[in-house]
C-alpha cells in the first residue's frame, strides 16, 4: 500500500511538474504544424488536412521495440503506399548515431528524418520508444503514440490505419 502511495504520488507530482506542452496532441482534435528533416537534408512539412494518411513514427537504434516493429511498418508502407499513405520514421538518437541510423534505414523503403533536427514540438515530450503517431486525411490525431501499448505491428496497423486510407478528404480540403 505504501508503495502504491509513493507511485501515485510520484505520478501527482510529475503532472504538476512536467513541462509545458507535455501533452500538445489530443486524440481526435487536430494535430498542430510539425516538421521533420529528412535523412536527405530536406524538410517535410505537416500543416493539417491533406490527401495523405499520415504515419509519424519515433523510434531510436538503441531501442529493441523499435527495432522490432521496424519490418511490420515496411511491410504496410509497402502494402499502402499508393493510397494515400505517408510514413515517416523519425530517429531521436543523437548525432554519433547518424551513421548507424543511415545504415538501418539503407534496409527499409519508407522515408526516415533525424528528431533533433525537426520541429516535433507538437508532440510534446517523447518520453517512450517507439511512439507512433496515426493523422488522417482531415489531419485529426487517430492514434495516439504517447498512450497505451506503444508497439505497433502489421495487424494493429490494419486495424487502425487502413480505414482511415479508405476514407476521401472532404472536397474543401482538396
Amino acid at each position: 500500500m505504501i508503495a502504491l502511495r509513493r507511485y501515485l504520488s510520484c505520478g501527482l507530482l510529475g503532472l504538476l511538474f512536467s513541462p509545458a506542452g507535455t501533452w500538445a496532441v489530443e486524440l481526435g482534435k487536430p494535430v498542430p504544424k510539425f516538421s521533420v528533416a529528412t535523412l536527405d537534408g530536406s524538410t517535410v512539412r505537416f500543416t493539417g488536412a491533406s490527401d495523405e494518411v499520415v504515419v509519424l513514427n519515433l523510434w531510436a537504434t538503441w531501442c529493441g521495440y523499435c527495432r522490432e516493429e521496424m519490418p511490420a511498418l515496411e511491410t504496410y508502407f509497402r502494402r499502402h503506399n499508393n493510397q494515400g499513405l505517408r510514413l515517416i520514421a523519425v530517429s531521436m538518437d543523437d548525432a554519433d548515431a547518424d551513421a548507424t541510423v543511415r545504415k538501418i534505414m539503407r534496409g527499409y523503403s519508407y522515408p526516415a528524418g533525424l528528431g533533433r533536427l525537426s520541429d516535433l514540438s507538437a508532440f510534446g515530450r517523447i518520453w517512450r520508444l517507439p511512439m507512433t503517431f496515426v493523422i488522417d486525411r482531415h489531419g485529426i490525431l487517430r492514434r495516439d503514440g504517447g498512450e497505451g501499448d506503444p508497439k505497433v505491428d502489421l495487424a494493429v496497423l490494419e486495424r487502425e490505419v487502413t480505414p482511415l486510407l479508405k476514407e476521401a478528404p472532404s472536397p474543401a480540403e482538396k
